[in-house]
């Protein structure tokens, strides 16, 4: 397995840049019921850091941790050495975060020249969508056409389409390729990885193409009932049982 590190992750961790993301001990959920428990987890800068699970393993959970949309009950969050447990998600965006969440998160009653502008920085749309056309042509193409009228696998590109409005320094991507055609699959793995390449930026990836995620990745985590239950190298991670890990039975 190649660890796919690029000179921009290299260049970052040669000038001892501060992790792109660093949890620790997180306590999260939802009214009365706790989802995560104590979960630490690191995101070297300029690197690509694998999140595995089973369903309900509160992965969605820990992401929305990061992106301020769930309060932590305790535990800190920090962004590049800064800590933003308490920012709300506007402006962990300033800072550079993106979160593309499951379930094609667009407006569908919007256009896509709409979509993308609302995720670009005033004074800078038609750049903003120029770039997007460049990495995904078909939105282009499809710039005055409602949203909601698109493919599922269209509508998937528009949301992946905001890493690139602005300057993102941390994508967080949660299972983007869900139910989308093997065709589409393979444009999203390769946008991520051209992202990753280009730009230096840094990527927490949640999806159901397991070796898929880890051949992108340096590092990986597998989550079970809202803890970690390993952590190492995908390589490490790509040699067990991943599955077996998923059940909590090793």
């Amino acid at each position: 397995m190649s660890s796919n590190t690029d000179d921009a992750s290299q260049s970052a961790a040669a000038a001892g840049a501060p992790p792109a993301l660093e949890l620790t001990d997180i306590v999260a959920g939802y009214d009365h019921t706790t989802v995560l428990r104590s979960v630490s987890l690191t995101v070297p800068a300029g690197s690509v850091t694998a999140l595995l699970g089973p369903n309900g393993a509160g992965k969605s959970t820990l992401l929305k941790v990061v992106s301020g949309l769930v309060r932590p009950t305790s535990g800190t969050v920090a962004m590049e050495g800064e800590i933003v447990t308490k920012l709300p998600p506007n402006q962990r965006a300033r800072k550079g975060l993106c979160h593309i969440p499951e379930g094609r998160g667009v407006y569908k009653r919007l256009t896509v020249r709409d979509n993308l502008v609302m995720q670009c920085h005033a004074g800078d749309e038609t750049a903003a969508i120029e770039r997007a056309a460049e990495a995904f042509p078909i939105l282009g193409r499809r710039i005055n056409q409602m949203a909601g009228t698109m493919s599922g696998g269209e509508q998937q590109i528009l949301s992946m389409a905001r890493a690139y409005t602005r300057d993102q320094r941390l994508i967080l991507v949660d299972e983007a390729s869900l139910g989308l055609a093997p065709i589409i699959v393979d444009e999203i793995f390769n946008f991520l990885h051209r992202i990753v390449n280009e730009k230096g930026t840094s990527l927490l990836i949640v999806d159901q193409f397991v070796h898929r995620a880890l051949d992108m990745a340096q590092t990986a985590y597998v989550m079970n009932r809202g803890e970690i239950t390993f952590s190492g190298t995908s390589a490490e991670v790509a040699a067990l049982d991943v599955f077996g890990e998923y059940m909590g039975t090793h």
